[in-house]
């Protein structure tokens, strides 16, 4: 596996309470991807926190390209009932989470979790060069998945979206 050098940012918490965060649970041919947290030592998707100025599919973008170098696609439909007509107002469709999820990060600090599938184009991955976001960042195969020892939310996801989305 090729690595390249890539740039990210360290972006603060939006509140002391919760935030809103994406998982994306990246496809390439037979393979999912997925890291060692830095904080946390255990196997997750690639993610992070929701910033103000964006919105979860631009977040979820965003923060693969941060991690790993990957230009990706996600999964999903963004039509809804006024897409493209006059009286939209301004409205955006986004494409909606595969799965929402909360879950604690401390004991007073919690993650909503909007949590997508994608694809990718290529195997090659870029390491980030912001320290917090360093990671062992791995393509995984079905097989793979079931020797891991996984959080069972993340077992879960990686092998849907293996099914969905697999070659």
């Amino acid at each position: 596996m090729e690595v390249i050098q890539f740039q990210g940012n360290n972006m603060p918490h939006i509140h002391e309470k919760i935030d809103f965060t994406v998982e994306v649970f990246i496809v390439h041919k037979n393979k999912v991807l997925l890291r060692i947290h830095d904080k946390y030592g255990i196997w997750l998707s690639i993610g992070g926190h929701i910033e103000l100025h964006e919105n979860p599919v631009e977040a979820a973008i965003r923060e693969v390209k941060e991690e790993v170098g990957l230009d990706i696609k996600i999964i999903g439909d963004a039509h809804g009932p006024l897409s493209g007509k006059k009286e939209n107002r301004n409205y955006t469709y986004l494409i909606p989470p595969r799965y929402l999820g909360r879950h604690p990060v401390s004991n007073n600090h919690e993650h909503i979790a909007f949590v997508y599938f994608a694809t990718a184009d290529t195997y090659v991955i870029a390491e980030s060069i912001s320290a917090h976001e360093r990671s062992n960042a791995r393509w995984v195969s079905m097989e793979e998945l079931e020797k891991m020892d996984l959080v069972p939310n993340i077992y879960f996801y990686a092998t849907e979206a293996l099914k969905e989305l697999g070659k």
